[in-house]
């Protein structure tokens, strides 16, 4: 049975404290001596000093996790996390966001922001799950804790390139990437997890050479040091890389690797869910197209989404949904699940929304609703003009040329063209005012 005098030296220890730095003024080094002996027992007076010393409540040290506010906390968590494994994201938002983080330790502290964080990404509040990651992340930092910054890091990382800011992503994985290496932790699963989710972030950013580069050598890493769970993630995020370069080949054994890997065990999250989606993306895209393996990986997908994923994991499962029926010729069924994807995107101007507008003006062209298609492709072109510049948005406009072509806008489509262009970083050469000039003369 764990004890005060045991709880009082671990959390000594645990804050680089000796005895003499812990009894300060208000105690003699001798009385610390005695109380983590056992042969003193501390009043509640002296342990609320110790416990504001050590980082930690008075309560845990009397009675450890068996404190009242420690195990009804703990409780509120576990009901959260069930909340959020049945899919169910705005009760454990609320729940969690009812409790009393003041008379908690501040690891258990940890523990409740980090669930909440996880909350607030699934219903599509990324501005709210940045703003409580960050200082829980420069805590960590700051306390020299290097795996628990790393699981905060990919969180954040993942939580900015949701939002758009490619940028700030890869600033806070490389810095704790760094830390990570220069504490000799490169290859365990946390350094792994957060490098693979960077990675991602050059993808987005456009540094596709460089990402080509950062995935070999994690490859090679991964494979010399890394468990199935960390490999797994590396396969992943390579396949990604190589989708990025049109090389769908690679990608798919990268996929069918990743796959594998991550089917070895462990308990359930969302990294196998999200992997059989990318690999329906991927056979949805391949020459020629498979639909019917697409669908199947999407319904093993589907349920462990629906309990574990995000409201922008089950949007984008729809929208691939969709695609499968529409090259299946199952219109009705197409035409269901991409307004599905679209009622659950709502308003805010997002990427993924654009893309379903895109799938959608397919389904209304295969349907023969010209006007329809028209006005889906026009609500995609409108919402991209409100994005940042990324090589997904690039990507996306060039889709929506394609489809200007097919319905003879040829203007729509050439605007279309040089907006991908000008997001994959390709500018013009000629300033137009030389052009102007030129057809003048």
């Amino acid at each position: 049975m764990t004890t005060i005098a045991d709880r009082v030296r671990e959390a000594r220890l645990a804050a680089g404290l000796s005895q003499t730095a812990l009894a300060g003024s208000a105690f003699s080094p001798s009385y610390i001596s005695l109380i983590e002996a056992g042969h003193r027992e501390p009043t509640d007076a002296a342990l609320a000093v110790l416990a504001g010393r050590l980082g930690t409540t008075l309560e845990f040290l009397r009675h450890g996790e068996d404190g009242p506010n420690e195990a009804r906390t703990r409780l509120e968590i576990d009901y959260a996390r069930l909340d959020m494994s049945q899919g169910d994201a705005p009760a454990a938002l609320r729940r969690l966001q009812s409790l009393d983080l003041d008379v908690i330790t501040p690891a258990l502290r940890v523990v409740a922001l980090t669930a909440m964080a996880r909350a607030h990404e699934s219903v599509g509040e990324l501005e709210e799950a940045v703003a409580i990651l960050e200082p829980l992340l420069a805590d960590a930092r700051e306390r020299g804790s290097h795996l628990e910054a790393a699981s905060l890091a990919t969180a954040l990382v993942g939580s900015y390139m949701d939002a758009g800011d490619l940028h700030r992503s890869v600033e806070v994985g490389e810095r704790v990437l760094t830390e990570l290496e220069q504490a000799e932790l490169a290859g365990v699963d946390e350094h792994l997890r957060l490098a693979s989710t960077v990675l991602w972030s050059y993808v987005e950013r456009g540094d596709l050479l460089y990402a080509t580069h950062r995935a070999a050598e994690l490859i090679r890493l991964a494979e010399s040091l890394g468990t199935p769970r960390g490999r797994g993630s590396v396969y992943w995020n390579a396949a990604l890389v190589a989708e990025q370069r049109r090389d769908y080949e690679l990608a798919q054994r990268y996929t069918e690797r990743a796959l594998a890997l991550l089917a070895e065990g462990g308990e359930p999250d969302r990294d196998l869910p999200r992997l059989r989606l990318n690999y329906a993306w991927l056979l949805l895209r391949s020459e020629p197209a498979e639909p019917r393996d697409a669908l199947e990986q999407i319904e093993k997908a589907a349920p462990d989404l629906a309990l574990l994923g995000s409201e922008l994991d089950l949007a984008r499962l729809d929208v691939e949904r969709s695609r499968a029926h529409l090259l299946l010729g199952d219109l009705n069924a197409a035409d269901a699940f991409v307004n599905a994807a679209l009622e659950r995107l709502g308003e805010p101007p997002r990427l993924e929304t654009a893309v379903a507008q895109l799938s959608l003006g397919d389904v209304r062209h295969a349907q023969g609703d010209s006007e329809g298609a028209t006005r889906a492709y026009q609500w995609a072109a409108d919402m991209l003009g409100m994005m940042s510049a990324s090589r997904q948005s690039a990507a996306a406009w060039r889709d929506l040329g394609d489809r200007f072509v097919r319905q003879g806008d040829t203007a729509a489509a050439a605007q279309a063209f040089d907006r991908a262009l000008r997001e994959a970083g390709f500018r013009p050469s000629v300033p137009l005012s030389s052009w102007e000039t030129w057809s003048l003369t």
